[in-house]
């Protein structure tokens, strides 16, 4: 599946977006996948609370399920004005 980060998460991992072969069933277990490959991954998703995730283009939230997913997104939350 395709993994886009936006804004500072970006910053911290380094990478506009990567494909990732998973067996992660949610969007958690796919965070902790990703958190254990390296000290920039886990600092991107130490608070996970600050963060937003879009699964193929929609909001959705951390305990989602990942089945037919082919895109994650995760960005902070925006602000309008």
């Amino acid at each position: 599946m395709d993994v886009l980060y936006f804004a500072w998460v970006r910053e911290r991992i380094g990478l506009p977006r990567e494909t990732v072969q998973t067996d992660a069933g949610t969007v958690r277990a796919l965070v902790a996948e990703l958190s254990a490959r390296e000290e920039r991954y886990a600092a991107a998703f130490a608070d996970i609370s600050a963060l937003r995730v879009a699964l193929d283009q929609e909001l959705s939230d951390f305990n989602a399920s990942l089945s037919g997913v082919r895109e994650v997104a995760f960005f902070p939350p925006m602000t309008g004005g």
